[in-house]
């Protein structure tokens, strides 16, 4: 089947536009023909495209304030923390001399960790949109020809990755640090408490930053190095004319993608409840779960490239689909 190309020079750019034809590019991709072996390599980039994201989906940890009980010690939860927080104390005192070398060698362990799955997570990147693009399941050309391309983007996210920890980091440590002096202390001061609702506050608007910065480059910045065959910055300076001539366009992209996530995630949530959480044990597996997410993750995939298209067809990806087969 013949997807029709968007519209060269809209009037309008259309955030609604894109969905049409990244849904056809879903059902050509992985069900005319189905073929389970294209599905395997295929998901297999879609996988190693997104292993970059461990690091953003982390949870409150479980803790849960409701959960509390004394166990018959007759303790205040805030007492109960007090007493927890000196044998904490206490015990770090008297084994620095093992703790410290053993965080120091975990930080080492989870930095190289994150910089190696970043590494793979660019090199996927490519992978992925070779795949899309072009409606094609290989793995050993793309991951050739788009080396240096995945280098660039690589340096580029370490760097955006360090710059966060750097001016994050110090902001959550002293937001936990004052939490923690005003529990001790027993009440909760004005100035702390301002101190604590300006360093969320911070921290929330960083987060959001961040993530959108991480979503351009991903959803633009990689299909526009694709096309060029350029580096990140010469792709994000490209990418920032485009967001200083269409802000609003641009945001409004951000808040349909915000909608096609609740929409997802609500399909996704059904189909775990109709299978009595089956499925959720099956998404929960490395790489199964890509697999079985295929369709939704094509979805995601081609949306963004078909929305770009819009801009011109000098942004259009699939016209320079790998052996001439854009469709």
């Amino acid at each position: 089947m013949t997807i029709q190309p968007l519209p060269s020079r809209p009037r309008e750019i259309s955030v609604t536009e894109a969905v049409e034809p990244a849904y056809e590019r879903v059902k050509l991709i992985l069900f005319r023909p189905f073929d389970f072996s294209k599905w395997i390599i295929v998901g297999f980039c879609a996988w190693l495209a997104g292993l970059g994201d461990f690091a953003g989906r982390g949870g409150t940890g479980g803790f849960n304030p409701g959960s509390y009980h004394d166990h018959g010690t007759g303790e205040q939860p805030l007492e109960h923390f007090r007493n927890i927080y000196h044998r904490a104390s206490d015990y770090f005192v008297l084994n620095m001399d093992w703790m410290i070398p053993v965080f120091i060698l975990l930080t080492v362990v989870v930095l190289a960790l994150w910089v190696g799955l970043v590494w793979l997570s660019c090199r996927g990147s490519f992978m992925w949109v070779h795949c899309v693009t072009g409606n094609l399941a290989e793995v050993e050309r793309p991951w050739r020809e788009f080396a240096g391309e995945a280098r660039s983007l690589f340096w580029f996210r370490i760097g955006i990755g360090l710059a966060g920890m750097v001016v994050m980091l110090p902001m959550l440590v002293f937001l936990i640090a004052n939490i923690v002096r005003m529990v001790m202390q027993g009440e909760a001061d004005f100035a702390g408490m301002m101190l604590v609702a300006g360093l969320g506050l911070g921290l929330l608007l960083l987060s959001i930053f961040f993530a959108v910065i991480r979503k351009f480059t991903v959803d633009f910045v990689v299909p526009l190095m694709f096309l060029r065959r350029g580096t990140c910055v010469a792709a994000w300076r490209e990418l920032k004319g485009l967001l200083v001539a269409h802000p609003g366009e641009f945001a409004l992209y951000i808040l349909f993608q915000i909608v096609l996530k609740v929409a997802i995630g609500m399909i996704t949530v059904v189909a775990i409840i109709a299978t009595c959480c089956l499925a959720l044990c099956l998404l929960a597996v490395p790489f199964i779960g890509t697999v079985l997410l295929l369709p939704v993750l094509v979805f995601q995939r081609a949306y963004p490239l078909y929305y770009l298209a819009q801009y011109g067809p000098q942004y259009d990806v699939f016209a320079a689909a790998p052996s001439g087969q854009a469709i």
